[in-house]
């Protein structure tokens, strides 16, 4: 199962049915399921001063485990347009991201929540577990 790596609050973010966007600097052609591990990496400060986005966040936060799974079913090049469509309709999704022009959305779909986190370290990129 191919898996990405999320530093905190994203994934629980995801889990929590707040984020369906994640925001790269790189594409993927890869479609289809994919984990969400929330990594190691510990909070940086102006995230965890960002109330607003903190605020978000109604369930504990997980660190080093693979926490709900989902369909990645698009990967898109951001535009202004697109964006600025974003921006608009989605400010809590806006809120949970990087959009800059250039950048890439990867739309998820169909998450559901893993019943029993799988404790695992985690890598750089789309990588596999088992």
């Amino acid at each position: 199962m191919k898996v990405i790596s999320l530093t905190e609050p994203f994934a629980t973010l995801i889990k929590e049915h707040k984020k369906q966007i994640e925001t790269r600097s790189w594409k993927t052609s890869y479609r289809g399921q994919l984990y969400i591990h929330a990594s190691n990496t510990r909070i940086p400060k102006e995230w965890k001063e960002n109330k607003e986005l903190m605020n978000l966040v109604k369930e504990e936060l997980s660190f080093g485990k693979i926490i709900c799974k989902c369909n990645l079913v698009d990967c898109i090049e951001m535009t202004e347009d697109w964006i600025d469509k974003i921006k608009k309709e989605k400010p809590e999704e806006y809120m949970c991201g990087i959009y800059e022009k250039g950048r890439y959305a990867w739309i998820l779909e169909d998450i559901e929540v893993l019943s029993k986190p799988i404790e695992v370290k985690g890598h750089l990129g789309i990588w596999n577990y088992k």
